[in-house]
């Protein structure tokens, strides 16, 4: 029920961006009776997703219009599918074609990423993770994509876990006294993560106590010798420039070992998926 609530908050809160005092152009132009049916068309192969977002746009500005998915949320689709039928008043569908697409596209081009990493690291033991490099205010529809995509959520916000990383290391006065500092002010339910950049910073993080460690843009050999050095001590997070292909592949940094690999790309520079609205 809160998802929904800060769903429809997110979905009311660009309504009123983009409709300002009222389409002009389409209040001038469509006579108020009007009735119209249309199609969602994929412009391009991708995993769809956020097809409840888009029905919500439509029940919020008018309940009468009718909007049916032809997919599931999280399935791959062709270029040239149909992905949804819509149909109502032709003024009510105008208004909220621009917001529901927006979402729709924002929301499938993060599925479609996502699922491109989560299959290139296929059949190893790595999970792949989102970071907080979503767009302000989308966090929670950001990180839906990902699930969808067959990706993981890392922490949803500040309150979720401890997260140590370089300038609280610095600010703190080290590793240990960073950890200790947490473990003597929180609940021991809390997990506590520290990012480091060397394998010594990495022992002194498994000896402080941490529950994960983050290791930042080390190199494939560094990675490979901090799972045997861990030896399952604590979960090992890689982070930091993951590509699909090249030398820092996903699928050459899951075969390091290790248990998550976090990649921000997923959300802050994905390029949405091309879907269009077509009236019949």
């Amino acid at each position: 029920m809160l998802e929904q609530i800060a769903v429809e908050k997110i979905i009311r809160s660009a309504l009123e961006e983009d409709l300002g005092w009222g389409d002009v152009t389409t209040d001038s132009t469509i006579p108020a009776d009007t009735e119209i049916k249309g199609r969602f068309i994929a412009k391009e192969e991708g995993v769809v997703c956020g097809l409840g977002v888009v029905g919500t746009v439509f029940r919020i500005l008018d309940e009468t219009v009718v909007f049916e998915p032809l997919v599931q949320e999280g399935q791959k689709v062709a270029k040239g599918d149909i992905i949804a039928h819509i149909s109502g008043k032709a003024r009510s569908i105008l208004k909220g074609e621009r917001t529901g697409l927006n979402l729709l596209q924002r929301m499938s081009g993060i599925a479609s990423m996502t699922r491109r990493f989560a299959d290139q690291a296929a059949g190893t033991s790595a999970r792949i993770a989102d970071t907080r490099k979503t767009a302000p205010g989308l966090r929670i529809l950001d990180k839906y994509a990902v699930r969808m995509g067959g990706g993981y959520n890392h922490r949803f916000n500040l309150s979720d876990m401890v997260l140590i990383k370089d300038n609280h290391i610095k600010a703190a006065g080290g590793i240990t006294p960073a950890v200790r500092a947490a473990k003597a002010r929180l609940s021991h339910a809390v997990k506590i993560e520290v990012e480091v950049e060397s394998l010594l910073e990495l022992d002194e993080a498994i000896r402080a106590g941490a529950d994960i460690v983050m290791l930042d843009n080390m190199s494939l050999d560094m990675m490979r010798e901090a799972t045997g050095l861990a030896a399952g001590r604590v979960l090992l997070e890689a982070s930091g420039n993951v590509a699909l292909q090249g030398e820092r592949s996903i699928r050459k940094i899951a075969e390091t070992g290790v248990d998550i690999i976090s990649i921000g790309a997923l959300t802050h520079s994905v390029a949405a998926m091309d879907i269009s609205l077509r009236f019949l």
